[in-house]
């Protein structure tokens, strides 16, 4: 993949008082390259019940490149591509939720835990341009593997 047209990709997940620290974490660096950085960040329930937030930014474009590797072991890449007019925001922004459970196992799958969020290069920062861009990156990745 010579270009990609992602500015840095955010991922995040939260760790509640009933998870495991270091499985959340596991599941985390699913999508990372190998020793990556993960900032944490403690916070408070509504209830007083410790919430850990880990997250961790990606901005290098091999590092970038690691990470959209990994998503295109997604189960419904195709679905994916047609949703990008809902996943992307008016401020070029590329979310999707990840499974993290499926993803403490190593697996790739849309669902609830894990959020990505991907600032799409877009000239000019329209919308329509980045949902271009983050369909061509999409499907190059379909079409890598």
């Amino acid at each position: 993949m010579p270009q990609i047209p992602l500015h840095y990709v955010d991922l995040r997940a939260f760790c509640y008082a009933t998870e495991d620290e270091k499985r959340v974490e596991q599941a985390l660096r699913t999508f990372l390259p190998e020793e990556f950085e993960i900032e944490r960040v403690e916070s408070e329930g509504h209830y007083g019940d410790r919430i850990l937030v880990l997250s961790a930014r990606v901005e290098n474009a091999d590092d970038v490149r690691h990470v959209l590797s990994r998503l295109a072991d997604l189960e419904d890449l195709d679905g994916l591509l047609g949703e990008l007019d809902d996943r992307v925001t008016e401020n070029t922004e590329l979310f999707l939720r990840l499974d993290k459970q499926a993803a403490f196992g190593e697996e790739v799958r849309l669902g609830e835990g894990i959020t990505f969020r991907a600032k799409v290069e877009a000239y000019p920062a329209k919308k329509d341009q980045a949902v271009d861009n983050a369909e061509e990156v999409l499907e190059r990745l379909r079409d890598e593997e």
